[in-house]
């Protein structure tokens, strides 16, 4: 399975050190130029991080062989959308909300960085979910008290 993706998810998994679970749950991880430019700034949260893991994982993109609804996103959204396209990509990783209902108008698969911890739970990949989301929150990334008690729940850890 290949799966493409975003710089939200991308950094909510380095913050809780489970960016390695891409690897488990998928054949192959791909970003845009853009996503990669965005989680590699220096000085952002998980640069470090993530510039060793993008490492060989960029695919060039260009938006202009694709047609995509856009609703105010982002140009590493943008890319990763026409990535998806352009790769035939089996999910797209995004956590921003506007940009899942517009991949999802689009009909792109998309799954979150929730999604992904919560996929390793359930293939025993990782024992317990509640502490990874608290250190998600912790890093100041914003996960909704509704996403949390869900992903719980469908955990088996509420």
């Amino acid at each position: 399975m290949l799966v493409v993706a975003d710089t939200s998810a991308l950094v909510a998994l380095a913050a809780c050190q489970q960016l390695h679970l891409l690897e488990v749950l998928f054949d192959e991880i791909r970003v845009p130029p853009a996503v990669h430019r965005e989680c590699t700034v220096p000085g952002k949260p998980e640069a470090t991080a993530l510039s060793e893991y993008l490492s060989g994982k960029v695919a060039e993109v260009a938006l202009s062989e694709f047609v995509i609804a856009v609703a105010g996103l982002g140009q590493g959204e943008l890319e990763a959308m026409a990535l998806y396209r352009k790769l035939s990509a089996d999910e797209l990783l995004l956590d921003d909300q506007r940009a899942r209902k517009v991949a999802r108008f689009n009909g792109m698969r998309v799954i979150g960085s929730v999604g992904v911890l919560l996929a390793a739970k359930q293939r025993g990949h990782i024992q317990v979910l509640r502490p990874l989301l608290e250190t998600i929150r912790r890093s100041g990334i914003h996960i909704s008290d509704a996403l949390v008690t869900e992903a719980l729940r469908l955990a088996g850890e509420s």
